[in-house]
């Protein structure tokens, strides 16, 4: 064998960890947990749902990212092992005589530095990817090499609305080659009116699915700490990731590919939307 292969197989074979930002209650939730509402066809919380796509897809340890409020409950959940795979925890705090809540995605993910050392994917809690969707970020991030490559799973932006209402979404521009060229957090996009933003239903858009090196953790922490010298005296301010990697990915300090995906994407953000979720599943469920 060439010692091409062997260098491929030691990639793929090393540990890569799927990374939950799990440490915030939600407002809009009725200051509830999320990951932990019941959405699976027996009984299973919208975490372990995403649990059991990321272990089927080849992700052989679980990091959660837990704040004050949700710590103990995922400990007690989870303990240090689920289904035969590791979990380890990272705390992310924050000074309540400062802040109303945690400083946001970047710092979560910069609160887990010490337990990271191979590359990684991050993403939401309260998201389901889609198990194909995590197979293919898991794929790809493990033949990651170079320090500052990284990778992104793009859903398209018509596939990942809601009915009605507005919403948030990091935007991509893309070349032929599918190289990121830029990430832009656009507010407030009315879904029934997405042409007036200049976008499509085809656009490309991020959920917050990142595979990374660890190296680049620490470009995030200089942003960060600039982020909260220039918002000091913001209370409730946040620093988001994708905006984050999007000003990296500008300034040429890292080179993220996006990787096309068809996968149904679900999440919970307001109440009863658990009900939404359990259709999605019972429906895909039928379908096998």
């Amino acid at each position: 064998m060439s010692d091409q292969n062997n260098n491929k197989e030691t990639r793929q074979g090393r540990k890569i960890s799927i990374v939950y930002m799990v440490a915030g209650m939600s407002s809009r939730y009725g200051g509830g947990i999320k990951q932990l509402a019941e959405v699976g066809l027996n009984g299973e919380t919208l975490i372990e749902v995403s649990l059991k796509h990321a272990i089927s897809a080849g992700f052989n340890e679980i990091v959660f990212v837990v704040g004050e409020k949700t710590e103990s409950l995922f400990r007690t959940s989870f303990g240090d092992e689920y289904r035969g795979t590791p979990v380890i925890y990272a705390k992310q705090s924050f000074n309540p005589e400062e802040r109303d809540r945690p400083w946001g995605t970047t710092d979560a993910l910069v609160s887990a530095k010490h337990v990271l050392h191979n590359p990684f994917v991050v993403c939401n809690g309260d998201d389901l990817y889609g198990e194909e969707s995590l197979r293919i970020a898991r794929k790809y991030v493990a033949t990651l090499d170079d320090s500052v490559e990284c990778i992104t799973i793009g859903y398209e932006l018509g596939k990942v609305m809601p009915k009605e209402g507005k919403i948030n979404r990091g935007i991509f521009e893309i070349d032929e080659q599918c190289n990121v060229l830029s990430l832009t957090e656009v507010l407030d996009i009315d879904v029934k009116k997405i042409e007036e933003r200049g976008l499509c239903s085809t656009s490309m858009c991020s959920m917050t699915l990142f595979g990374l090196n660890p190296s680049i953790i620490y470009l995030l922490e200089k942003r960060l700490e600039a982020f909260k010298q220039d918002h000091v005296d913001d209370r409730r301010v946040e620093c988001l990731l994708p905006v984050e990697l999007g000003h990296l990915i500008v300034e040429k300090s890292i080179r993220m590919r996006c990787i096309r995906t068809n996968c149904k994407w679900t999440g919970i953000t307001n109440l009863g939307d658990e009900q939404e979720v359990q259709k999605i599943l019972q429906d895909q469920h039928s379908l096998m």
